[in-house]
């Protein structure tokens, strides 16, 4: 199963904003317990690189991803620290060329058509949809579903448990993204227990098992 096709078949991909690495192979394995075996850890705390590094050595079942990348540098230490795929808000060239050279798979975000192109143009067929809720959620996403066929969309921003059955039932989502499942304040209070109760809610909602 390629990367791509685990983010699909995980359904929601965890944004795991981690501040201590020490919370990073807990947060994994409650994960793992509640049926996702996938998780974006995002560059936005220092913590990031030692954090994929951690759940990537310890983890072998945790498909382990870095999210929030915002330029080369940030691109190259995740991949060298573990991350097995790249999440960008925007479409950086130089990140998706070098994601694509090294066999790397890569979700730049793109909510307009000029961005979708210049993706599409570099091969790409999965892109991120961030923030969904402020740029027309799935109507915006149906619509430009249309004239670019066959891309889909990885949504961030406003997906929640309530409302993730009808993001994944449209044939044009991959699969969503969201931090929801993995509060920031639950990681810091070691309430593992409940992000595991959060990911078998997602996946039940989503999939209904």
């Amino acid at each position: 199963m390629t990367v791509l096709e685990r983010l699909a078949n995980a359904g929601v991909v965890p944004v795991v904003v981690l501040d201590d690495a020490k919370d990073a192979i807990p947060t994994a394995k409650a994960m793992l317990e509640g049926g996702v075996d996938v998780m974006e850890i995002t560059f936005r705390t220092a913590a990031a690189p030692d954090s994929i590094k951690a759940v990537a050595d310890a983890c072998p079942d945790m498909l382990v991803g870095a999210g929030t990348v915002l330029n080369l540098d940030q691109c190259k230490l995740a991949v060298e620290m573990g991350a097995k795929f790249i999440v960008s808000p925007g479409f950086d060239k130089e990140v998706v060329s070098y994601c694509i050279e090294n066999g790397i798979a890569v979700t730049p975000g793109c909510v307009t058509p000029t961005e979708i192109t210049a993706a599409v143009n570099m091969g790409l067929k999965v892109i991120k949809f961030f923030p969904a809720n402020v740029y027309g959620g799935l109507n915006a996403m149906k619509n430009l579903s249309a004239p670019f066929v066959g891309v889909k969309f990885l949504p961030t921003g406003g997906v929640n448990a309530s409302n993730i059955k009808e993001y994944i039932d449209a044939p044009y989502i991959h699969a969503v993204g969201g931090s929801w499942v993995c509060p920031k304040a639950d990681i810091a209070a070691g309430n593992f227990e409940k992000i595991t109760e959060l990911c078998k809610e997602a996946r039940a909602n989503a999939f209904g098992k």
